[in-house]
């Protein structure tokens, strides 16, 4: 008869073996662990319907498909933790795991006040099944390590697919995936296929890292790079090439501080850089680069974010005589349906509403949700952070595959939590965006109890 699961400490049981592990096909990875499908979405080849109030319960054979692929992954996790012996997850990471738990039941709590207690319920159902698939995955890495640099490259594996399905759309439905904006033109915005604020940032960060520490063939990764930037840039969202260009400056700061071979390079390449600026703007024009940047728009659009301040004024004010929130995902859509008809969502047709993650949590559950959400958020960082320093000062080295895998995770987390300053997506079940968040939330977690086993004196090495 099998024993139920138990969580346990991880010193009360033996610990897992520390052999290096092999780098699988692609097949048999996303098999072995297939919650990296789910940063596929997966795509839905579909426009969106003007009047659809998603605010309340509606049917969709897309959707239907949506929520089979991500029960299929879940009921396979939830097999695996029911069968198994012993959970082992180590303390530090258990701390974290029981947050998502307590935002859960915020959301479920939201429920009952909730315009769309349909809806409310069913996005529920869903974020708890992500989270089973996340505990299943660490439970899982933590026996058995996988090599945390495929992790890296089979996520950007995912992204380059789902820029391909854009492309391969683009001749034959080009609605799906391209949008027409007064005063900045055709954007490629990916639609319901893929998300284009996520997708290609994702390959030119991975490939940006992987150029800079030489993981891969040069030519390959500053190929990938500069189809990651190309991407990017076609979706002219001001956000996206923000915040990629905040992580690609953390990320060459880094690297130059690890030799002087490296600073040398920095700061030939930024003088070269100012010097090709100078040029640029001489012959083209401050004035014209500043509107081409703006996408044409004036100064109160600038100033308000495409109006998205308001948006966000409205939730702050509602949420300030009602702390506990409009109900989880459905009432930001009801609530703010003037707003939205005036200003960013003039056809009601997405999920979500606020244009920002950390006040759509706000809006969905209230101040303590987004108390528990930012916890989160921080305490996945700092472990990750002190993980790849002790990785690489105790027992890995600095060019470890392991503190490189930490170390890229956490700038692609960085660049999520960036965006989401200004997309909604990252906190929204079903959306791409929300699996890619978790799915790096869920390497740094696993990725970091490597570290720490490997720390301990009984195992004074890890290679994997």
């Amino acid at each position: 008869m099998i024993q139920p699961a138990q969580w346990v400490e991880s010193s009360e049981c033996e610990l897992p073996p520390l052999h290096a592990s092999r780098r699988l096909s692609s097949l048999k990875f996303f098999l072995r662990y297939p919650i990296f499908l789910l940063a596929f979405g997966p795509p839905q080849f579909k426009a969106s319907v003007v009047g659809v109030d998603t605010s309340q319960a509606h049917f969709s054979l897309w959707n239907v498909f949506q929520v089979g692929w991500l029960s299929v992954i879940a009921l396979r996790a939830i097999v695996r933790l029911a069968t198994a012996r012993s959970i082992l997850i180590p303390k530090q990471t258990r701390s974290i795991l029981k947050l998502p738990f307590f935002l859960g039941i915020l959301f479920l709590a939201s429920v009952a006040y909730s315009p769309g207690r349909v809806i409310s319920t069913e996005y529920v159902i869903l974020y708890f099944l992500t989270w089973i698939c996340m505990a299943e995955f660490i439970v899982d890495a933590y026996r058995n390590p996988p090599n945390w640099m495929q992790c890296i490259f089979q996520l950007r594996l995912v992204a380059l697919l789902l820029l391909a399905a854009v492309l391969l759309t683009l001749p034959f439905a080009p609605s799906l995936v391209m949008g027409v904006v007064p005063g900045a033109g055709i954007r490629l915005l990916g639609g319901s296929v893929a998300p284009m604020s996520v997708s290609p940032e994702i390959v030119a960060v991975i490939s940006a890292y992987t150029f800079l520490h030489s993981l891969e063939s040069r030519v390959r990764s500053a190929f990938f790079f500069l189809v990651g930037l190309a991407g990017t840039l076609a979706t002219q969202a001001r956000g996206a090439e923000l915040s990629l260009f905040l992580v690609l400056a953390v990320l060459v700061l880094g690297w130059a501080r690890m030799s002087k071979r490296s600073a040398y390079i920095f700061v030939a390449g930024l003088m070269a850089s100012i010097l090709l600026g100078g040029v640029v703007v001489g012959s083209i024009g401050g004035e014209r680069i500043w509107q081409g940047f703006n996408r044409g728009q004036d100064a109160e659009d600038i100033a308000t974010a495409s109006g998205r301040t308001g948006v966000w004024g409205g939730v702050i004010e509602y949420c300030i005589t009602h702390p506990q929130g409009m109900g989880y995902i459905s009432g930001v859509r009801t609530f703010h349906r003037r707003d939205f008809a005036t200003n960013l969502h003039a056809s009601l047709t997405n999920i979500g509403g606020t244009d920002n993650s950390f006040l759509e949590v706000l809006a969905d559950a209230g101040w303590l949700a987004l108390a528990l959400y930012l916890i989160i958020l921080a305490k996945t960082v700092a472990l990750g952070w002190r993980s790849a320093k002790k990785g690489s000062l105790v027992a890995f080295g600095s060019d470890s595959v392991v503190g490189h895998s930490l170390r890229c995770a956490l700038l692609l987390l960085m660049f999520c939590l960036a965006e989401g300053m200004e997309g909604s997506v990252f906190t929204i079940p079903m959306f791409g965006a929300f699996y890619c968040q978790n799915i790096l939330i869920v390497m740094i977690l696993g990725a970091s109890a490597s570290v720490l086993i490997a720390s301990r004196p009984r195992y004074p090495s890890l290679t994997n």
